[in-house]
């Protein structure tokens, strides 16, 4: 699925380095890799990820050397919620609050809530890494709401 470049070893290695600060943490990813996860070819613009609310200052603290963006509440590209984002071998990460989260229904033209459930991921092996992703029916549930360009496309190519 995915060809041996540099850009996928560094990927390989910022999802170790995650693996490990996450340790027992329960975990959501979305987004372009969980896209990934169920067929959708489009490259990689970073790593997004859920971890439940009792756990996320921990993890803020806990990856403080890589923060690129500090945990905080943000707006923008049809979400609102709190998250912080690092930088791992050159790879962005970011990893959100689920409480308070909502995305931009585009239809409806008004903010929705987006509820993350834990216990609702699907185990996918991708760069080398066994990872808890979304299930699929909830990853293109939140996407059809927001309807960005990239979402329509990871729809697209998770129905092929």
């Amino acid at each position: 699925m995915h060809s041996d470049t540099e850009r996928d070893r560094r990927i390989a290695a910022a999802l170790g380095w995650l693996l490990t600060q996450l340790d027992t943490v329960p975990y959501s990813v979305c987004g372009g890799l969980a896209a990934m996860a169920y067929g959708s070819q489009r490259a990689l613009n970073d790593i997004d990820l859920f971890v439940p609310e009792i756990e996320f200052h921990a993890m803020a603290a806990k990856c403080q050397p890589y923060i690129s963006r500090p945990a905080a509440r943000y707006q923008g590209e049809g979400w609102d919620l709190e998250y912080l984002q690092l930088i791992v071998d050159g790879i962005k990460i970011e990893i959100g609050n689920p409480k308070d989260t909502y995305i931009f229904n585009v239809q409806l033209n008004e903010w929705q809530p987006l509820l993350i459930d834990f216990d609702a991921v699907d185990t996918h092996r991708l760069f080398g890494h066994n990872l808890s992703v979304m299930r699929q029916a909830d990853l293109v549930a939140y996407k059809s709401v927001l309807q960005r360009d990239v979402d329509v496309q990871d729809i697209k190519q998770m129905k092929q």
